[in-house]
């Protein structure tokens, strides 16, 4: 009996637990549409020539860039060197893109793209029936739109105990 009461005495001196819970419940929806986007690199002029038993009398090149206008270049004039012989000669050019006069900006839309040598350009995205709604319940709805857009809901649980 004795070693009941100690027991139940040191039962009774035990602390009672304190732990603080917490429990967060989240839902969220994000709608995006994509931008119409265009990226253009421009090409450089560029002039080359080479070649054996060739003597230039007058070196080519190429011409000054000004807007509107072609770049050009001038052809080397050559003679043989030694007549008779074998020969080689090449020469090439490419005309590179032109210097554009101005391109005019108006609320984020691009009047006129130019032409140059590599461009890519995307197509806006169609918002159509692109939705998502979250109710006081915390049920989301996402529904799908057009081509270039993209619906994502997130639902989060989160329990801490400290």
């Amino acid at each position: 009996m004795k070693r009941a009461l100690i027991a139940l005495g040191m039962l009774l001196m035990a602390a009672p637990a304190h732990a603080d819970i917490s429990h967060k419940l989240s839902t969220s929806v994000q709608l995006t549409v994509d931008a119409a986007a265009s990226q253009a690199t421009r090409i450089g002029s560029t002039y080359s020539v080479s070649g054996s038993n060739i003597t230039p009398s007058t070196v080519g090149g190429l011409g000054s860039l000004t807007s509107g206008t072609a770049v050009g270049y001038t052809p080397t004039a050559y003679g043989l060197t030694t007549d008779g012989s074998a020969y080689t000669f090449s020469e090439s050019f490419i005309e590179g893109d032109d210097v554009p006069s101005g391109t005019t900006v108006s609320s984020g839309v691009v009047g006129s793209l130019p032409s140059y040598g590599t461009v890519t350009t995307t197509a806006g995205g169609v918002a159509g029936s692109l939705a998502g709604t979250v109710n006081s319940a915390g049920t989301m709805s996402l529904t799908a739109g057009g081509a270039g857009t993209s619906a994502t809901g997130q639902f989060i649980s989160e329990i801490t105990v400290k």
